[in-house]
């Protein structure tokens, strides 16, 4: 399997660590978040079940349980922690039991798990605290397997999608989009980097693997402006500028015929906690 050597867009110079106003607002519409939002890889879920050491789970920024419920579905036991009380209470009624704290923050209760997942969460997480906090509550042997989706449109539609921001929400990544060069996969290139440091600073893992898993969704229209309120780039907009870009959105993607295939590729940045207790 290939080694790492030693969010789509650029680092920033503060890690999205240190951006809670961004990272917990994402359940000022739970139900909206839970529904639109991609489900995980089955390959990777299977992966990730196949090479921990048990089914106890702990699923760190859980958010409405989407992975959550994969692994409960795949006979895992999960426990999720989750920071923003809206997304939990989500979870909670969907089966999923949460424990409310940034995972930085969160109480173990000497509680050990057999892996530890984060399902596109683990950049609001310090990766070198986040890693030393892993590599405490897991077993020897256990898996950190935080993942991420990398999305990818195609160059048409990026650009069309980049022009109305550029008009819209100048300040949004996606307007930068069509500024940046190379795939998506390589913007992400540095989120990582800094998994996979955060990692090796723990010193208690093996060395640092990734895992890729490529899948194709096709959108349309309707779908597509339903999940975009749930994205980052949106939740920090005023409501005039929302209304604006799904509007401009929307007439893009009926130009094109009113849907379009996005390119995703989940990655899994592993390793195994090493060591006894």
């Amino acid at each position: 399997m290939p080694t790492i050597p030693p969010e789509r867009p650029a680092p920033p110079v503060r890690e999205s660590h240190h951006h809670r106003a961004v990272a917990e607002s994402f359940g000022a519409d739970a139900e909206r978040y839970d529904r639109t939002r991609p489900p995980y890889p089955g390959a990777l879920v299977n992966r990730i079940v196949g090479a921990s050491p048990g089914p106890d789970i702990l699923d760190v920024g859980c958010g409405t349980g989407i992975e959550a419920r994969q692994f409960l579905a795949a006979g895992c036991r999960v426990l999720g922690v989750e920071p923003d009380a809206r997304m939990a209470d989500f979870a909670r009624r969907t089966g999923v039991a949460v424990e409310v704290a940034t995972f930085e923050a969160w109480d173990p209760a000497a509680r050990e798990f057999d892996a530890v997942i984060a399902g596109t969460a683990w950049h609001w997480v310090d990766p070198v605290a986040g890693a030393a906090k892993a590599a405490l509550v897991l077993r020897p042997g256990g898996l950190l397997a935080p993942f991420h989706h990398v999305f990818q449109a195609p160059p048409a539609v990026a650009a069309a999608f980049a022009e109305v921001y550029q008009r819209v929400a100048p300040d949004s990544p996606f307007a930068r989009g069509s500024q940046q060069t190379g795939s998506a996969l390589e913007l992400y290139e540095p989120l990582f980097a800094r998994i996979a440091a955060g990692i090796r600073a723990a010193g208690t893992f093996t060395e640092p693997e990734r895992w890729r898993f490529d899948w194709d969704y096709r959108y349309t229209r309707d779908q597509w402006l339903d999940q975009l309120p749930t994205l980052g780039s949106l939740t920090q907009l005023a409501p005039d500028q929302v209304a604006t870009v799904l509007a401009d959105i929307g007439a893009a993607i009926d130009a094109m015929g009113g849907s379009f295939t996005m390119h995703y590729t989940t990655v899994a940045v592993t390793a195994a906690r090493t060591g006894s207790r």
